[in-house]
């Protein structure tokens, strides 16, 4: 019996295989043309049937039952205790004596083949608001105006646009933290007055859809730092919160967003030119807040919230 025969006689069909021949009395070859396989398997299943009942006709595992070659669990141990002191797959190989290839299998089996973080991170805490419009999530990210199609869409490096500096825009976004819902523009810079001019366009549209805005988060940029635009959270009547340093995740939303919108918009295709990326920003933020599946809400679009 080949392979493909096998795969398709599964553990009911083994099972039916071992009645016909031991309770109704078939023959090898009666089973064998009915159940399309060699008088060979019929005996080695009706075999092991005797040998261990119903239990024996499952799949057996392919493992061997013997490994002479492995790596003994003493030098695994030892590995393993190298690794947590941060060592090296070339330096453990070298204090233990033994094959590098050896080393790197047993840390990839033992799921080391990383070395492990200096200084383990902190844990994950992760929270939600519970009304839109509680804490609203801003940041900024830079992105080079387009002159001719760039590598991240065409996938050649051989290609060069222009030498002379073609400039920058800048994507500032906005992500209500209880829903999700996100608004962005496309400024010339990353200055405190467009910060400002943001913020107010934000709360602004947040308004028009019935949510009223509590407080703002934003990392330490310069814009953000700026007395302008503490005087402008101050007029709006909201509560500013600043992430620590060097933990940009404290503003995951808001980072998430902006990784969303490069890969689905900005990156999406190949744009002819920047007014025609700033074109298709509208179309992609409306895409985004009414119709596109968000996983935080059980696959409904971030609007969803501010209905419910």
């Amino acid at each position: 019996m080949n392979s493909h025969q096998n795969a398709r006689l599964g553990f009911a069909g083994r099972v039916c295989l071992v009645e016909r021949v031991l309770r109704d009395a078939w023959s090898a070859p009666e089973a064998a043309a009915a159940f399309h396989v060699s008088a060979r398997t019929v005996w080695k299943w009706v075999r092991r049937f005797r040998e261990g009942g119903r239990a024996a006709l499952r799949d057996r595992s392919s493992r061997p039952h013997r490994s002479p070659r492995q790596t003994p669990p003493a030098l695994e141990r030892r590995i393993a205790a190298l690794r947590a002191r941060r060592r090296t797959g070339p330096r453990i190989a070298d204090a233990l004596g033994v094959p590098l290839s050896t080393v790197g299998d047993v840390l990839r089996r033992l799921g080391l083949g990383r070395l492990p973080p200096a200084v383990p991170r902190p844990p994950v805490v992760r929270y939600e608001r519970a009304t839109p419009g509680e804490l609203l999530h801003i940041d900024a990210k830079k992105l080079g105006r387009i002159v001719v199609i760039g590598h991240r869409i065409t996938g050649d490096r051989t290609t060069r646009g222009p030498r002379q500096q073609t400039g920058w825009e800048h994507l500032h976004v906005a992500v209500d933290d209880a829903s999700r819902v996100a608004y962005a523009e496309l400024l010339p810079d990353e200055t405190a007055a467009s910060a400002v001019a943001f913020l107010e366009h934000a709360v602004a549209w947040l308004a028009a859809l019935g949510v009223r805005v509590e407080g703002v988060m934003t990392d330490n940029a310069f814009c953000y730092t700026q007395r302008a635009y503490a005087t402008a959270v101050a007029r709006l009547g909201l509560r500013h919160l600043r992430t620590r340093p060097y933990t940009p995740r404290t503003n995951g939303k808001a980072e998430r967003f902006i990784q969303t919108a490069l890969r689905e918009w900005a990156y999406a295709k190949a744009y002819r030119s920047s007014r025609q990326r700033a074109g298709a920003l509208g179309p992609f933020l409306a895409a985004y807040n009414t119709t596109r599946p968000h996983t935080a809400h059980g696959r409904r679009p971030p609007i969803s919230r501010l209905s419910a």
